[in-house]
């Protein structure tokens, strides 16, 4: 636990003060040369079980047991509060003869400018009983804690650093002088290895104070969380390893700041300029960002849930509070004009060259817990936007936020950074328009007002459950304070196409459309509960609610296989309709879809979107109607055997149910657990058609308390099949280790 040390020269950072004062003569405090030899240091002890505890970062990697057996350990703490050094030396400290300095430096990355004037490089004089420095206003200092004698008889000086709440996030060098009176000139001793300084959400004075001990617990430091997917209809979790304590993570984070991100280290303390930074460099739709840490390959695919959960994974390493957020039936105005705009031909089919906006089935973004000190007021302090998957340039890049959760809910959409985008995303109107060809102008179809933004979710804290967050991001719909919110919105808007809606529309009836004198219903059926390998029928019922007229209704039902972001895939049916239906009489259309209509090999998602379209013979309105609609995945069922003992094996079977009517061939499971830097695959060879499939595998836990394991089934016939499980490790030992696992 005690990191090798090597001299250190003091041309890189010479001390901008002198070791003595030059007018102290006191012959009181003058000690003969001979007296007393000069102080030196042997060795350098980081106290890294001890630090670890104290700042709660003991799981990262470089910290572990193994790490330091190899005498490759590296300190990982958080700023603002005091960390540990222990320093052997040859005799005991003599305060009025021997006087110690500590010079630390930020690491540069790509040869960045580091200098005391830039709060990159801090000199501190150790304080004693006999040298207190009260007087000091500095966020900086050292003081001794504690003077002992080793079981070894060696001399052990412990000393408290305490580093700035404001500090850069870095590596930092630690370099210790010493000049004992009557020498020369001093002698340095410096680690080989820097440490790592992280924010830190449990000092009061950081930016990103979070005053929940629970909420720091589950958004800074648990490793695993959830992932909501699927449309409104019909969603589900999936367990996300975040793997924020892994090898090389905080190094991939740091570089991409300091050398993707170019953000100096000057302002690798400001979680607002590196939050925002984050989120451009986490995607590649500039040709750069994350790339895989050996090869430096550029990751150039991943839906918006990965996304987010690498945005998490970076933003919980460097110690910022932090949490996915899934947001169903979200907006993309491509347009900034807080609607999303449809237009229809004459048969119902949409004009994709009309229009970019979109609705996507869901999309996944973060939330980091931060103070807007930018903003003037603490009234936008909490928990601020950020997205990995920005959909449209922001100051000339591809990235979002933060943006203020509060403003967004206000209708403040010109609030920094990207309120705007944000607002459209939770709250945008779908406005469907019908085109009659050139020169005839479009006709208002249909508007939803409280289609867009629903069961906004995230994990909640400390339970594998679903928090609705939806109340942080909008009023109630339909309530008079959305319809003054979107106002508002509307007011700071500086599109056209807004001024062109609130022309067309009256704005203190955002809500419908009015038809009076409708007499014809018509109701859209969709059976939730189908299994992907199943058949289903989409069944739209029409009602003529007129007691003595008959009417003529003609449409078509459109099935399309989608994208969950709602690009089109291909059309799986275009089914026309024709009907009279009598006074207080009802007729029912049915489509029939199966297996073989739908399925491809390989579909990662069983997303369709379902649009009926219906015009009413004689009558002024027209039905429009499109719904998402997903087929349902088997879980991964898995089960413990055994009671989990720290560093013992413990065996998980793994099972799940084959749905398809084909068999499934070379598949295989992904097997992931905290604490585990690799992911286990077991190969599974074939599985017949609607037949089960089992396994067996050994874990070896690595730390105490809760531990989660998730598994995941992928094969060319069906995908993304997922099951997780919590368990409680009990004390075996008090040291930790890698896991392994194993599988029978």
């Amino acid at each position: 636990m005690c990191p090798t040390m090597e001299a250190a020269t003091n041309g890189a950072h010479a001390l901008p003060f002198a070791f003595w004062n030059p007018n102290s003569n006191d012959i009181d405090n003058q000690i003969e040369d001979d007296e007393v030899s000069e102080l030196t240091i042997e060795r350098i002890d980081t106290c890294l079980e001890e630090n670890g505890i104290a700042h709660r970062t003991d799981k990262f990697e470089m910290m572990s047991a193994a790490r330091a057996a190899r005498n490759a350990s590296q300190l990982v703490i958080r700023r603002g509060q005091e960390f540990l050094v222990k320093l052997i030396c040859n005799r005991a400290i003599v305060p009025k003869v021997d006087a110690i300095s500590l010079v630390l430096a930020v690491d540069p990355i790509a040869s960045e400018w580091i200098s005391h004037g830039h709060g990159t490089v801090v000199y501190m004089l150790l304080q004693t009983e006999d040298n207190p420095d009260e007087d000091s206003d500095s966020d900086w200092g050292a003081k001794v804690r504690s003077v002992s004698v080793g079981e070894d008889g060696s001399n052990e000086l412990l000393i408290a650093i305490r580093t700035s709440p404001n500090a850069s996030v870095s590596k930092w060098t630690l370099t210790i002088n010493v000049k004992s009176e009557g020498s020369e000139q001093s002698s340095s001793y410096q680690l080989d290895r820097p440490f790592y300084l992280l924010y830190n959400a449990w000092c009061e004075e950081d930016p990103v104070y979070l005053d929940d001990e629970e909420q720091r617990n589950e958004y800074v430091l648990e490793d695993m969380t959830m992932i909501w997917k699927g449309n409104e209809r019909s969603f589900h979790p999936r367990k996300w390893k975040l793997g924020q304590y892994e090898e090389n993570i905080l190094d991939c984070a740091l570089w991409l700041l300091g050398d993707v991100a170019r953000i100096s280290a000057t302002y690798r303390g400001n979680p607002i300029r590196v939050c925002r930074a984050l989120s451009g460099v986490v995607n590649s739709n500039d040709n750069y960002g994350v790339e895989y840490y050996r090869t430096e390959h550029p990751v150039l695919y991943g839906q918006c849930w990965v996304f987010a959960g690498v945005l998490a994974t970076l933003c919980r390493a460097l110690g910022i509070p932090c949490r996915i957020v899934t947001n169903f039936s979200s907006a993309h105005d491509t347009e900034a004009s807080l609607t999303v705009d449809v237009y229809l031909d004459e048969e119902g089919n949409v004009m994709k060259n009309f229009s970019r906006d979109s609705v996507w089935n869901y999309h996944v973004w973060n939330e980091v817990w931060l103070k807007r000190r930018d903003l003037g007021t603490a009234a936008y302090d909490g928990w601020q936007v950020i997205d990995g998957t920005p959909q449209e340039f922001s100051d000339g890049a591809y990235k979002l936020g933060p943006a203020p959760v509060e403003a967004v809910k206000s209708g403040l959409v010109n609030m920094l950074y990207d309120c705007d985008f944000v607002f459209a995303e939770v709250n945008a109107d779908k406005v469907f328009w019908r085109y009659r060809g050139p020169g005839t102008s479009l006709k208002l179809i249909q508007k939803d007002t409280a289609g867009i933004g629903q069961f906004i979710s995230t994990k909640a804290v400390g339970r594998d459950e679903r928090e609705d967050i939806t109340h942080n991001y909008k009023c109630g719909e339909q309530s008079s304070e959305a319809t003054i919110t979107m106002l508002r919105a509307l007011k700071l808007g500086q599109n056209c196409l807004t001024k062109h809606y609130l022309k067309q529309v009256k704005v203190d009836d955002r809500s419908s459309i009015k038809h009076q004198g409708r007499e014809v219903e018509f109701e859209l059926e969709l059976n939730d509960r189908a299994l992907v390998g199943e058949s289903f029928n989409i069944v739209l019922r029409i009602r003529n609610v007129s007691e003595a007229e008959t009417h003529t209704v003609s449409g078509r039902i459109h099935l399309n296989h989608i994208l969950y972001t709602g690009k089109n895939i291909k059309t799986i049916t275009s089914h026309p309709f024709s009907m009279a239906v009598e006074p207080n009489g009802e007729e029912t259309i049915e489509v029939p879809i199966a297996f073989d209509d739908y399925y491809e090999p390989g579909m990662d998602e069983a997303i369709f979107k379902v649009t009926s379209f219906a015009v009413i013979e004689g009558a002024d309105y027209e039905y429009f109607s499109q719904e998402d609609y997903s087929l349902r995945k088997p879980d991964v069922e898995l089960q413990l055997t055994g009671e989990p003992v720290l560093r013992a094996s413990v065996k998980i079977t793994a099972a799940f149910y084959n749905p398809l009517p084909i068999p499934i061939t070379d598949g295989s499971f992904q097997i992931e657990c905290s604490g585990l830097c690799k992911t286990l695959t077991i190969p599974v060879a074939s599985i017949d058609a609607r037949d089960r499939c089992e396994i067996v595998f050994m874990i070896v836990p690595s730390f105490m308390g809760n531990t989660q394991v998730s598994a995941k089934f992928q094969s060319n016939e069906l995908s993304d099949i997922e099951g997780s499980l919590n368990f409680e490790v009990s004390e075996a030992s008090a040291n930790t280790f890698h896991d392994v696992l194993y599988f029978a």
